[in-house]
């Protein structure tokens, strides 16, 4: 289990900040994550990886010459928010675009893309290839739904050293696409990782038995067996990987038996041992093995092995030199320093509203403090709910977000902001510290309901319907989920859905807003007899048949609470 931290909550922004100090040679602190602190050649093409924190070396560690110019941090097991990942983007960019790689989890996908959309917006070439090489995840040809594990490294190296040759970055793009597609990785665990401030694992493995073809972030594996000898487990590692040898793989391969976080270094040697016989066996050329920890898992006792499939190209970018915390190979030259930047957040200046705005404002400021509430009182329900069948964070990223929209928003009322401003800065206060898919979503749909309020008058509840409506457009566009996907779309539709056609129908916001949350409590509840289709889930799916989906129980509790402060607001303005 995880044993020391101070406020769990804080654990991953306390990690980077001893990580900096510890490792001042190598990257230096900026907002989002870590960048070089050594210069890189103007016009290089800048590489940066990132993702949810607790896999160290990944993805810090892998900041520096020769490997990545930067590293999006989010919190534990969660995405980087798109504003983190965008930051870290502008601070490594060095005038030959951005290239993004990162392992293909749902989160990611949309906080990257979307950081990506807003460089291209202004002005900077940017690209992307999210790391698929489990192939415990998806069938061979779903190659493109597996999710990114230990496989990371070859694909994280091959895009640096092509970018440290001068690669522009349609060739970068082109050759780390290449590097993934010969990318393999199957893995197995003992145990589950215990999060800072968890009672108890992400998921367990009965004594005596072992989990096979596990997730990163906790998701239980999609098999079970006895725990086999050294030989045995690196006889299944092999065959499950050797099974699917790459089109036009010409046997050279270099293997990477990679520590999930408890395993010993002793314990690894006795498998590798097996794996290079077995290998050898079967006329394969091992090139540069490698064994210990390069993408973890906290505190899970388990092990995964990678093949990365070679051909001239792929061979040559591998001897690049690579100097950063956690990996080095080979010798590289003396680097200069990169001039400190100080780090500033930046501050939004409020225009402020109308006097009718503004007592609008204080009631979507009531409404916001309202969700912190629920959330507070139902965050370790809420956790409990996505250990089931996900990584088990989502109260945590939950409780993250909607305190910084209320400090957000506290800060825009304190302004003078009007109803649209204020619940836009909460919006993006939201989506920017709770990071994940549900951060992202919610910064959706909250920014979608500010459009429609506006900073002049008293909205209507026709505004308000139509904002929840362009908060679903924006979250099925942003999210690609649809009804009967078991996520938060299944309870918000519904909800909205009602909402509109209450209003339509002549009712008031409040009796409106009572009926549609009833709708979206019904919804989430029928979620439990669904198969998820979209995320993490997806993977085990069958676990969690008979619990309802996080996301859609933790939109329907907060539309529920929010329901008497609209109330309270309506009484209060008629008196």
């Amino acid at each position: 289990m995880t044993r020391l931290w101070n406020e769990p909550a804080d654990f991953a922004d306390e990690m980077i900040d001893g990580f900096v100090a510890a490792n001042g040679r190598s990257v230096r602190r900026v907002t989002g994550g870590v960048v070089r602190s050594t210069t890189s050649p103007a016009g290089q093409v800048a590489v940066v990886v990132g993702g949810g924190s607790g896999h160290y070396p990944a993805f810090g560690g892998l900041v520096g010459p020769g490997l990545a110019h930067g590293a999006a941090m989010g919190n534990l097991f969660a995405s980087p928010s798109t504003q983190q990942i965008h930051a870290v983007a502008k601070a490594a960019d060095t005038g030959g675009g951005v290239f993004f790689s990162y392992g293909n989890y749902a989160g990611d996908v949309l906080n990257f893309d979307a950081a990506q959309d807003r460089l291209r917006a202004e002005g900077i070439e940017a690209a992307t290839v999210a790391v698929t090489d489990d192939i415990a995840s998806a069938p061979a040809s779903e190659h493109h739904r597996r999710r990114g594990i230990a496989g990371d490294l070859s694909v994280f190296r091959t895009a640096a050293a092509a970018a440290e040759a001068g690669y522009d970055l349609a060739a970068v793009t082109a050759v780390t696409r290449k590097a993934n597609d010969r990318t393999r990785s199957f893995g197995v665990a003992f145990t589950g990782c215990t999060l800072p401030g968890a009672a108890e694992p992400l998921f367990s493995v009965p004594a005596g038995r072992m989990a096979i073809g596990l997730g990163i972030h906790g998701e239980p594996g999609i098999d079970e067996t006895g725990i086999p000898t050294a030989d045995e487990l690196a006889e299944l590692l092999v065959s499950r990987l050797l099974a699917e040898r790459p089109e036009g793989a010409d046997g050279r391969v270099i293997p990477i038996l990679n520590g999930l976080g408890s395993l010993k270094y002793e314990e690894l040697f006795v498998v590798y041992r097996r794996i290079a016989q077995l290998l050898e066996a079967a006329g394969l050329e091992i090139v540069d093995p490698h064994v210990g920890e390069y993408c973890t898992s906290f505190d899970m006792a388990g092990t995964s092995l990678t093949l990365f499939w070679l051909d001239d190209e792929l061979a040559g970018l591998w001897d690049t030199p690579v100097d950063t915390p956690a990996y080095r190979r080979g010798s590289v030259a003396p680097q200069e320093r990169a001039d400190a930047v100080a780090l500033t957040d930046a501050v939004d200046a409020v225009t402020p509203g109308d006097a009718a705005s503004q007592e609008a404002a204080s009631t979507v400021l009531a409404a916001v403090q309202t969700v912190v509430d629920t959330i507070d009182a139902h965050v370790d329900e809420l956790g409990r709910l996505d250990s089931i069948a996900g990584d088990g964070d989502h109260g945590i990223g939950m409780q993250r977000g909607s305190h910084a929209a209320l400090a957000a928003a506290k800060r825009a009322a304190d302004a003078g902001a009007g109803a649209a401003t204020l619940l836009a800065h909460a919006a993006d206060g939201w989506s920017d510290k709770a990071g994940g898919t549900s951060g992202a979503l919610w910064g959706v749909i909250l920014s979608s309901l500010a459009a429609k309020l506006g900073d002049t008058g008293s909205p209507s509840a026709a505004d308000v319907a139509a904002g929840v409506a362009a908060g679903v457009s924006g979250v099925m566009s942003y999210g690609k989920a649809e009804v009967g996907d078991k996520t938060m779309v299944d309870a918000l539709v519904p909800f909205s859905s009602a909402l509109t056609h209450a209003v339509d129908a002549g009712a008031s916001l409040t009796d409106a807003w009572a009926a549609a949350a009833d709708a979206a409590t019904r919804s989430a509840a029928a979620t439990a007899d669904l198969l998820p289709r979209m995320g993490r889930a997806r993977t085990h799916g069958q676990n969690s048949v008979g619990t309802p989906d996080p996301g859609a129980h933790s939109l329907a509790l907060i539309v529920t609470a929010v329901g008497p402060v609209l109330a309270a607001s309506r009484k209060d303005s008629s008196s």
